[in-house]
């Protein structure tokens, strides 16, 4: 998701979380990993990750927005998007027709006639 200024903060956060996270895992790295070489708390990664609204982040939002630079961090930490192979194995998956509906002809009821209980039918 593109990173806009009809957003909301905790919108935003949100998606800089994941997209944090999904740096982290492309490189293979545990959090308490990087949290020990960021120098932070583990918990701390925990809620940039889970986009948990911190006011210093909030804070930090509301002056990017102010100073017309929100835009811009959509660039700091790009989208994820999903590499050849990925999209290779997506594409076998794709739905190429619709099926018809199933009516069996015995659950059909007949003009007229109506099925009551211990009816042979």
């Amino acid at each position: 998701m593109k990173i806009s200024l009809e957003m909301n903060d905790g919108t935003i956060l949100r998606e800089l979380g994941e997209r944090l996270a999904h740096a982290r895992l492309e490189r293979n790295l545990t959090q308490a990993a990087l949290a020990e070489q960021a120098g932070v708390a583990k918990r701390t990664l925990e809620r940039l990750e889970s986009g948990e609204v911190a006011a210093q982040l909030s804070a930090f939002l509301r002056v990017c927005r102010v100073l017309g630079l929100l835009d811009r961090l959509d660039a700091l930490i790009p989208e994820a998007k999903p590499g050849p192979m990925e999209l290779l194995r997506l594409q076998g998956r794709k739905r190429q027709r619709a099926s018809k509906a199933s009516v069996q002809k015995s659950a059909r009821v007949k003009e007229g006639s109506r099925w009551s209980w211990g009816d042979p039918s």
